[in-house]
């Protein structure tokens, strides 16, 4: 290399070396402006994002409103807070389609609807008294004051009825939904009870008698029609309690091909003016809706005393004033009953008005009365039978099982039928001042027959556990039978002996005085 060329080398090796550096610092510059603009974008984006919210913030609440109507040229009918206004529509964000008569819709502040809103969750509860021929319905409010709505667009073509209970707006007088409420649906027993005429002991000649009013007339209605004879309306069950009463209602349900409304009485009472009446009426609008498919309908009542008291009696607050006459008009009144029996149950038939229980309404009446010897081994026999575990070794000394079985019920119904003094329950004393001692036996019920064989089955259950010999033994029912009778000794009501009496299925001179006997304590089953 030549002395010349050696320094212009060096000029090109120092123009390369900054121009290398000229990029690497461009590329870094580029680099850092790359982040600010992002920076940038990112400080944008959360301004516009803030002043979102802070235009939020400072927006003004939109109102709910309910269409009542629609209007034509961008505009319709709208319910505000109880006023009725017409308001523009804002083109842009909602569509005049949508808008029917019920939907709800929001309002800005310059009263413009800006959109539907959902339906509200809840509302006033109003019941249907007519359904109009122009579509609108006739309902009734809480306080029974009868206004008329037009429907919203979910009831157009509902079928309403009398009775159905529907969601209102009552400012906007728009009927917005059908409720659908358990109270009368539940009254339909879709489970059939599993309890049979063959389940019930002792009251064979009541069986009878309630067959033939229930199961009879719809099973042969040709021949009923021959001899022009018409089915009853109604039975009356009365007696003392535990005496088998809702156990025939179970069966009639179980064997008849039919409906059950179950009526439990004291359900029915409401503290508003006229609600119970209208519970009537609603029972027995949903029993002819049920007769109409041709099976029969039973309507049973329980504790019908509850309810139906005699008027004028002053035992109650005289509800039964306008309930009794609710009740026999719907049995015989303008409207015909056809395919329905009413079935009522009750231990104090002297309390139901008298124009209920007359001939032609309650027709049958059928009394449950305590059971007798008899009886009440029949009635033992369905809870005690040799498919219950016995105590083997006294089985084996009675010669077997059934006879064992039947030793055991004879030595109950020993026990609780004596009239010794070892059974001598309560002393009343009469209005005329004559005395009588009842015994244990004027007391003994099903019920009662069902929860001695009860305490001796648990009995036997524990002596097991506590690795005892397996079976029912002798000693537990006996042992029952005590219990069962100890238990019961200090229930009497001594400070309404009378109505403790009638209650208890003594019938006749007014009790004035009852006293318990401490014999009661023990029966002497030697």
């Amino acid at each position: 290399m030549t002395f010349g060329e050696e320094p212009h080398t060096r000029r090109e090796e120092v123009v390369e070396r900054r121009l290398a550096e000229a990029r690497a610092d461009a590329r870094a510059l580029a680099q850092q402006n790359e982040r600010l603009n992002r920076t940038l974008r990112e400080a944008r984006e959360s301004l516009l994002s803030l002043r979102e919210q802070l235009e939020a913030l400072a927006a003004p609440p939109a109102q709910f409103g309910v269409v009542v109507a629609r209007a034509v040229d961008g505009t319709a009918d709208v319910s505000v807070s109880g006023r009725v206004l017409r308001v523009k529509l804002a083109d842009e964000l909602v569509d005049p389609e949508e808008l029917r008569v019920g939907t709800t819709v929001l309002l800005n502040e310059a009263m413009t609807v800006v959109g539907a809103a959902s339906v509200p969750p809840g509302g006033e509860i109003v019941r249907v008294r007519e359904a109009l021929p122009d579509g609108r319905v006739l309902v009734a409010g809480a306080s029974d004051e009868e206004i008329v709505l037009q429907r919203a667009v979910a009831l157009a073509d509902a079928d309403l009825q009398p009775g159905d209970s529907l969601l209102a707006d009552r400012r906007a007088f728009v009927a917005l939904d059908r409720v659908q409420r358990s109270d009368l649906e539940e009254l339909r027993l879709d489970d059939v009870p599993d309890v049979t005429y063959d389940d019930i002991g002792g009251l064979g000649e009541q069986i009878e008698a309630i067959r033939d009013a229930v199961e009879l007339p719809f099973k042969h209605r040709d021949l009923f029609a021959d001899f022009r004879l018409s089915a009853p309306k109604g039975v009356l069950l009365y007696g003392p309690p535990g005496c088998g009463k809702t156990m025939i209602a179970k069966a009639v349900a179980n064997a008849a091909d039919s409906h059950f409304l179950n009526i439990k009485g004291p359900e029915l009472l409401n503290k508003y003016v006229g609600e119970t009446e209208r519970q009537v009426r609603v029972i027995f609008g949903r029993a002819r809706e049920l007769a109409v498919e041709g099976r029969p309908v039973v309507i049973f009542f329980d504790e019908m005393d509850s309810l139906f008291r005699t008027r004028g009696s002053g035992v109650s607050s005289d509800v039964e004033s306008t309930v009794v006459p609710q009740l026999l008009s719907e049995i015989d009144g303008v409207e015909q009953l056809h395919n329905v029996i009413i079935i009522g149950a009750t231990n104090r038939e002297d309390l139901i008005d008298p124009a209920i229980l007359r001939p032609g309404r309650l027709d049958v009446k059928i009394r449950l009365d305590r059971p007798d010897p008899a009886g009440a081994r029949e009635i033992l026999a369905r809870y005690l039978t040799t498919d219950v575990p016995l105590n083997p070794s006294e089985a084996e000394a009675s010669g077997g099982a059934e006879a064992f079985v039947s030793s055991l019920l004879d030595d109950v119904v020993d026990a609780l039928y004596e009239r010794g003094d070892q059974n001598r329950f309560v002393e009343v004393t009469y209005a005329s001042g004559e005395k009588e001692v009842l015994y244990v036996a004027d007391f003994v019920s099903g019920a009662m027959l069902a929860a001695i064989v009860g305490r001796a089955k648990k009995a036997a259950i524990k002596e097991v556990l506590a690795g005892g010999e397996r079976g029912i033994r002798r000693a537990h029912l006996l042992d029952a039978c005590r219990a069962e009778v100890a238990e019961n000794e200090e229930l009497p009501n001594t400070t309404n002996p009378d109505d403790w009496a009638k209650v208890s299925g003594r019938r006749g001179e007014r009790i004035v005085y009852l006293r318990t006997l401490a014999s009661a304590r023990a029966i002497d089953v030697g």
